[in-house]
This record gives structure tokens, C-alpha cells and sequence, in this order.
């Protein structure tokens, strides 16, 4: 998409970023870096009163709100955290290009007061861009804490532009924030910035450069726009030609021709963001102090957290003890709500009996649709509701981003994206909402192998069956207690399917999807006590509720549809029994049998029922049943032919299948392609097929149950 730089209506991206006000309302734009507490400025601000959405042919989501001050509305839009504006990402073109296009009376931008140098670099170009600027300086709490002391009033007089501390947590400066706005907007304050200044060479051409583009500049600032045609900004210039006259831009290119800048015009951007980081450090030296050079606590822990001999085994370490807590802890709140949904089963079957009410009925509705939503709910709620939360502290403390740290180089060794680590956190709790995340990949390419390789990461729909199977195969031997080892085979298994994931992104990196891993900046944010509140609105609401309602309106119908298949006769067998009949010549070459294959295809609206129609198919009840110990579990496995080998490979096959109904729905809705909606599940399933048969062929030579 080309930059539009002509001030008219008919300008395409004016149209795109354009935001519809009143008369007495104005349109403020919130950017900076990421882990800045930026959304915590946004919500403190707009309180409620806010909307998500994605930009207009984009895939970055936004956020939009309001707020009043001195009576007079204010349109907040939450722009994407962006390091620079230099355009090389979809979330610094769509920050750029709003600061441009989208119509905002003011730019607000957030720093972080513990980390001020490496936050002003985005604030000197944007005020390259625009005069209209507030510099929020946030988390001034953390920064006493590290004894860091910042002279706002002299940073103020160097910036040129108005400057607030706050922590937005605490709602400290908020007030103080919006009145600055308001300030800004009627024309109160009149920032002027003091721009970098750069060699001589340089500050000559743009003297040359901006009269002639200050006729076609618009509302953007012509120092801005003469620096990137100086940099080399392809887009920018293409957008220019259209909209320039030829003999201008003949004066423009043979002002830059003999100026003798013509060299390579990455050197030349990478020598005017090294000019601006020159004077932010310069700054930063007068007017921010730290009273303490005490050894920084971050850093300490980072060294092993980060390092290369203790960063991985760390993470797994990490990651075994949530399971153990989401196992151990939800055994009891799981019988609980067992005891409690089936013993309103035994309430709806007097109902339907004293109601007279056809089997039929009560089949499809009790037996069928009741009992599968039961068995959803007291299966998943409470790990879900233990490792939500947890996944959540991890995420507030800060640690998420350096488990993405330590995994980026086996990424690139794949030629996929190291973002890609956090798109596969997000699908331990929900796969699908692990493909929404991988929005964060700016490159297309990559964007599309991390959503094509996103099932390979056991989601919570996935992990009932692999603790069920791996405990009541491991726990009956003993010795170690119960729940460690389970917890060491769950664990083992989500490393099979990292190590996957890295083979298959590097396949498809070098077959289907090829290209060169790009690179990304990723801060490493300082480690915060997690906020309660926070984590358990997270954790419970927008994540437990949101995966637990998914899989209650798929599995619910899918029970139903189960228990009408298990009875219908034709002859002596259900149509389960047929159809696992004509899977199992096939199961059986992969380790299966007709009834577990039968029971994932069944299990395709939501993993979370695969187990229950296996036990009903076995059983031959008709309806989905539930067990009342691991022992009784053991049994009916056992009685129908279950060896290691069996455990071994479904455990393998669940991890690795296609992915539930709702995962491809949302695969499709991002991609908008039924091609890559196939392969994502072609893929997955051909793996599953070529590893199950393996061990089958091991187990098999080597003689082993």
C-alpha cells in the first residue's frame, strides 16, 4: 500500500486511518514502546468506555476509547507499541501512518521511567513528525524503587515539548495527563521541539529539501518527510511522485545527487537513528539520575534466567511445576463438580420420567448433549482454573518474554520468526487463540508458518486425555507418588512437540514457505510483581470463561450427535461399532484400534470429548459414562486390549492431530484461504501417522507390551 502524502479527502490512507468526531471532540494518539505500561495509560484514561478492532487491511488489532475533560471529549486510539517509525514492521507502519493520516489533534507518547534512554529514541521522531506531542513518562513508582530521579522540568526546557509523570497502576498523574492534553489541544501550550541536529552535510540538505516539500507536506512536518527522502524510503517516494511535480523532483534528487548521499541508504538511516541515540544519551546524562549504582537486581537473575546453559532446562523446570500444581490441585474440585452435574443428571431423569418423555428424548438430551456438557465442565474448568492464572503471574512477572528470548536462536536455526515462542504460549491455553496471536509476526511468510505449526503445542482441550492416559498408566506402577510422573511425561511430551514444531517450521521454511527469518527487537521488560486483579480477570474471564464457552457450545451438540450414533443398530452392532470396525485395519497399523480412532474423528468440534466417547464406545452404554476412580479407568482400558504401546501412541496421536473445529475455523478467518486451512490440518495428521507408526514398528520389533 502506497503513502498518500496529498492533503485531500481523496487520500487512501486519510480514508483508512480517518476517525469520524463532533465539533467540540478531538482525536489523540497514545504510542510507544512495548512494556511501557502503555495500555495501563490507555485504561486509566478511557476507564470502560473502549473498543478493539483491526486497522483496515491490516492484521494489528487496535483499541479505541474516551474520556472528558474540562467538558470538552476526547478520542483516545491506542496505536501499536512500536520502537521507531522507521517503517520496517506492519505495527511501526500502522503507528507511523496514523500519526500521519488519522486526523489526531495530539500524539501522547509513554515512556518507561526506569528505561528513559532506550524510550526517547520514539520521541524524537516523533516529533519529527508532529509538533502536537505530550511525553507521559510512566511507571515513576518502579523508578523510585531503583532510586532513578528524573529532572522532568529540565527535560521539559530540552524536549520543547510538555512532560507528565505518572503511574498509571496507581492512577498517580492521570489528572495531570489529561490536563496537559486539554492544554495542548486549545492551543494553551504551544510545543516547539527541539529536533536532533545532525552533521552539517545533512542539516544542509534539509534546509534545501524542506522548502520545496513544504507545499506538498500537508499537515506532516517537511523536516520529517525531507529525512526520509534522504534515508531512501521506497514507499514514501513512489507516493511523492505522484503528487510532485516532475521539475521539483528533479531539484529534489539533484539537491541529494550532489550532495553525495547516494551511498547505501540503510547506512544512512543506521547514521541518523546512531545521531539521535547520541543526544538522547546526552539527555539523559543531565536530567535522569540514579542515586544507586548498586548491582541491578534484574540483571542477577537474568544471567541465569537468559543464559545459555540454564535458560532452557529452567523454562521445562518451569513449565513441569505448573503442570504439577494443574494436576495435583485439580483432582478434588474436579470430583466435586462431577458429583454435583451427575447428581443433576439423576434430578433430569425423574423430571423426564415423571414427565413420561420418550427414551429417545431423554437419550439425546440428558444422556447426549447434559452429559457430555458435564463432563466438559468438570473436566476442564478447574485446570483451566488453576493454569490460567499461573500462565497469567508468569506473563505480569515478565517472564514470557525471556522464555521467547532463550528459544529465538533455535527459531532461526528453523527460518521461522523468535515471536513465534509467544504465539505457542498463547496455545497452551486455546490453539485458536494461539493463531489470533500470531498477528504479532509482522512478516507474512512467518506469520504463516507459526499458524501452520501452532497445533503442535498441547492446548487445554488436549491435556485432560494426555493426564487421564499418562496417569493411570503411570501412577499404577508406583514408587515415585502420585502425579510426578505423569506430570514428567506431559512434560516430556510438550517438548516432542516444540522439537516438531522447530522441524516442521524449517520444512516449510525451506519447501512451501521459503524465505529468510527476519529480525525483531525484543526488550526485555523488568520483572514486576504480578497485579492480582489483572491476573484474575485474565485468567478467569478472558481466558477460562472464553476457552470454557467454546467448548461447551461445540461439545454439547457433538454429545447429542454421540449418543444417537451409539443407538442406532444395524444388526447386532451401533453404528459406533461399524464405523470403528472400518477404521481399525487402519488404526491398527499406527498403534490405535477402530474404537480411538473413531473417537478423535468424533472429538473433531472439541478435544475435550475424545476420552468420554472412547469410554462410551467401549462400554457400549450409548452414553457418554464417568469413572469413579484411575483404578476403574485402568480396567476398561485394559479389558479392551490397552498396552503401553496404546497409551503411548494416543497420547502421541492427541498431541499431534489435527487441530479441533474451532482452531480451523479461526485459521481460516485469518488467513482467508481454504489452501492453508487444509494443510494446517494435512500437516499435523501426517506427522502423527509417520511417528505413531514408528514406535508401533519399534515396539513390534523389540517384542515390548
Amino acid at each position: 500500500m502506497g503513502l498518500t502524502f496529498q492533503s485531500t479527502k481523496n487520500s487512501a490512507l486519510t480514508d483508512i486511518f480517518h476517525i469520524n468526531k463532533l465539533e467540540n471532540q478531538f482525536v489523540i494518539a497514545l504510542a510507544g514502546n512495548p512494556n511501557t505500561g502503555k495500555s495501563t495509560v490507555f485504561n486509566s484514561l478511557t476507564g470502560l468506555h473502549q473498543h478493539t478492532g483491526n486497522w483496515p487491511g491490516k492484521t494489528v488489532v487496535n483499541a479505541r476509547g474516551e474520556f472528558n475533560h474540562e467538558d470538552k471529549d476526547f478520542i483516545l486510539v491506542d496505536l501499536p507499541g512500536t520502537y521507531s517509525l522507521f517503517s520496517s514492521s506492519v505495527e511501526e507502519e500502522v503507528a507511523r501512518d496514523f500519526i500521519c493520516f488519522g486526523n489526531a489533534d495530539a500524539v501522547v507518547v509513554v515512556a518507561d521511567a526506569t528505561c528513559l534512554e532506550r524510550n526517547l529514541n520514539l520521541v524524537y521522531q516523533v516529533m519529527e513528525l508532529t509538533d502536537k506531542v505530550v511525553l507521559c513518562i510512566n511507571l515513576i513508582d518502579e523508578a523510585k524503587k531503583k532510586k532513578i530521579e528524573i529532572d522532568a522540568h529540565g527535560l521539559e526546557k530540552e524536549l520543547g515539548i510538555p512532560i507528565v509523570l505518572c503511574a498509571a497502576r496507581s492512577g498517580i498523574g492521570i489528572m495531570d495527563l489529561k490536563q496537559a492534553i486539554y492544554n495542548l489541544v486549545e492551543g494553551k501550550v504551544k510545543p516547539s521541539p527541539n529536533h536532533v541536529q545532525y552533521i552539517d552535510e545533512y542539516e544542509e540538505i534539509l534546509s534545501k529539501l524542506c522548502p520545496i516539500l513544504q507545499e506538498y507536506s500537508g499537515n506532516i512536518n517537511p523536516r520529517w518527510l525531507a529525512l526520509r527522502m534522504i534515508d531512501g524510503d521506497e514507499k514514501l517516494i513512489r507516493s511523492l511522485n505522484e503528487f510532485i511535480p516532475e521539475d521539483k523532483l528533479r531539484s529534489i534528487r539533484t539537491i541529494i545527487v550532489e550532495s553525495d548521499l547516494t551511498q547505501d541508504k540503510q547506512a544512512i538511516r543506521d547514521f541518523i537513528t546512531s545521531d539521535i541515540y547520541n543526544k538522547v544519551e546526552e539527555i539523559t546524562d543531565s536530567y535522569v539520575i540514579i542515586s544507586s549504582r548498586k548491582i541491578n537486581r534484574d540483571r542477577i537473575i537474568d544471567n541465569y534466567i537468559t543464559s545459555k546453559r540454564f535458560g532452557i532446562p529452567l523454562m521445562i523446570l518451569t513449565l513441569a511445576v505448573i503442570f504439577w500444581i494443574t494436576i495435583s490441585g485439580a483432582n478434588y474440585p474436579s470430583a466435586l463438580l462431577s458429583d454435583f452435574f451427575f447428581m443433576i443428571e439423576g434430578k433430569l431423569t425423574f423430571m423426564f420420567d415423571y414427565l413420561n418423555a420418550p427414551d429417545w428424548l431423554h437419550g439425546v438430551l440428558v444422556l447426549g448433549l447434559y452429559k457430555t456438557l458435564a463432563w466438559v465442565v468438570s473436566v476442564m474448568l478447574p485446570p483451566m482454573a488453576i493454569f490460567f492464572p499461573l500462565f497469567t503471574i508468569l506473563e505480569d512477572l515478565g517472564y514470557l518474554p525471556r522464555v521467547a528470548f532463550n528459544m529465538d536462536h533455535l527459531f532461526k536455526k528453523a527460518c521461522a520468526h523468535g515471536k513465534q515462542c509467544l504465539t505457542m504460549c498463547m496455545g497452551f491455553g486455546c490453539n485458536a487463540a494461539g493463531v489470533i496471536a500470531c498477528r504479532i509476526i509482522e512478516s507474512p511468510r512467518e506469520r504463516l508458518i507459526a499458524t501452520l505449526t501452532n497445533n503442535f503445542v498441547p492446548c487445554n482441550g488436549r491435556f485432560p486425555t494426555l493426564i487421564a492416559i499418562s496417569t493411570v498408566f503411570l501412577v499404577s506402577q508406583g514408587g515415585f507418588g502420585y502425579g510426578l510422573l505423569p506430570v514428567l511425561s506431559v512434560t516430556g511430551l510438550v517438548v516432542i512437540g516444540i522439537v516438531i514444531t522447530l522441524l516442521v517450521s524449517y520444512i516449510l521454511s525451506k519447501t512451501i514457505l521459503k524465505g529468510i527469518p527476519s529480525t525483531f527487537t525484543l526488550e526485555l521488560p523488568p520483572y514486576r510483581v504480578p497485579r492480582i486483579g489483572r491476573v484474575l480477570y485474565t485468567s478467569i474471564l478472558d481466558r477460562t470463561m472464553f476457552v470454557l464457552w467454546r467448548a461447551i457450545v461445540i461439545a454439547a451438540p457433538a454429545g447429542a450427535f454421540t449418543w444417537i450414533l451409539g443407538n442406532i443398530y444395524i444388526g447386532d452392532l451401533s453404528l459406533i461399532g461399524h464405523i470403528a470396525g472400518f477404521l481399525d485395519p487402519a488404526a491398527r497399523l499406527i498403534g490405535l484400534d477402530g474404537f480411538i480412532l473413531m473417537a478423535f474423528i468424533l472429538g473433531l468440534p472439541a478435544n475435550e470429548i475424545v476420552l468420554p466417547i472412547l469410554l462410551m464406545a467401549y462400554l457400549s452404554t450409548g452414553s457418554i459414562i464417568d469413572f469413579d476412580s484411575i483404578d476403574s479407568l485402568r480396567h476398561i482400558l485394559l479389558d479392551n486390549g490397552w498396552t503401553y504401546l496404546t497409551a503411548l501412541n494416543t497420547m502421541l496421536f492427541s498431541l499431534l492431530h489435527w487441530p479441533c473445529a474451532t482452531t480451523l475455523i479461526t485459521i481460516k478467518k485469518e488467513t482467508g484461504s481454504i489452501k492453508w486451512t487444509v494443510l494446517s490440518a494435512i500437516i499435523p495428521t501426517g506427522f502423527a501417522v509417520v511417528i505413531c507408526s514408528i514406535t508401533t514398528l519399534i515396539f513390534r520389533l523389540f517384542g515390548w507390551g
